[in-house]
């Protein structure tokens, strides 16, 4: 088995980009969702509410972050400001967050773009955000993502639900409507299910759970638009045994290695 694909997104909900190799931190991947747009009280914003997110692209610099979206142009936010002030958000049921405010510039810019308010912040030294269900003692610790460090899904897991839609007629979707950070090659499908733990080149990751599939992955990201597939589809042979309502796409993964970078062609191996 290899790592086919390394992805990151700079901003909860939003394009992600494809990179050859990435470094792993405290966080998970180095610049993976440490920016997130919330509303005036701090509620996080995702493509759940607003499928037009994923229309706004994301492109990384040494200093900044670039938003742009075709017909609004693009615009830069320092990766770090010191200065800046502290707004208190949440994620999901992980509240009284402590996250930076990017300023008034960007969030007229995509106030424009969505027709609503909302404000882009982004992690800074005072945000601590455990990973549900680990050691208080010393908890691992996760971004603005829903709830883990890390998704890993197989390429021949895709390959299988795009099998089973062409026999209803349904296009195949690409890797990108699941957005994962980790793509594996060279195993059968659905056995990433089965990982308790594994190592991706210098990295040694756990298995967080299976990963419950909601509507973003109904909405296609090159035009926001919505359909019924794939959740269709998987509905009707990937519901979870524990939690019925529930449809599981992909394994959730924790790092256990808090350093290292790891690079598309990487062996990976369970352990």
């Amino acid at each position: 088995m290899i790592l086919s694909a390394i992805h990151i997104y700079p901003v909860k909900s939003c394009r992600g980009i494809a990179l050859r190799s990435a470094a792993v931190d405290t966080l998970g991947f180095v610049n993976d969702r440490r920016f997130m747009f919330v509303s005036e009280d701090g509620k996080h914003l995702t493509q759940r509410t607003q499928p037009r997110l994923a229309l706004v692209e994301t492109s990384l610099s040494t200093e900044c972050l670039k938003l742009s979206s075709p017909g609004f142009g693009s615009i830069e936010v320092p990766l770090a400001d010191p200065t800046a002030p502290l707004r208190t958000v949440e994620v999901w049921s992980s509240s009284g967050l402590q996250a930076e405010d990017c300023g008034d510039q960007v969030h007229h810019w995509i106030s424009d773009f969505l027709g609503e308010k909302y404000r882009l912040v982004r992690i800074g030294q005072a945000f601590r955000r455990p990973v549900r269900n680990t050691s208080p003692l010393a908890p691992d610790l996760v971004t603005f993502a829903d709830a883990f460090p890390f998704l890993v899904l197989s390429e021949a897991s895709l390959a299988d639900l795009n099998a089973r839609m062409a026999q209803h007629g349904e296009p195949a979707l690409p890797m990108n409507r699941f957005r994962p950070n980790l793509v594996i090659s060279g195993c059968a499908a659905y056995e990433e299910d089965t990982w308790e733990r594994m190592k991706i080149g210098p990295v040694t990751f756990r298995a967080g759970g299976p990963c419950a599939r909601c509507i973003i992955i109904t909405t296609d990201q090159f035009t926001g638009l919505r359909a019924k597939e794939p959740l269709r589809t998987l509905a009707t042979y990937r519901r979870d045994p524990l939690q019925p309502t529930e449809v599981n796409f992909g394994q959730n993964l924790i790092n256990e290695d808090k350093s290292g970078v790891i690079s598309v062609g990487d062996e990976v191996k369970k352990i």
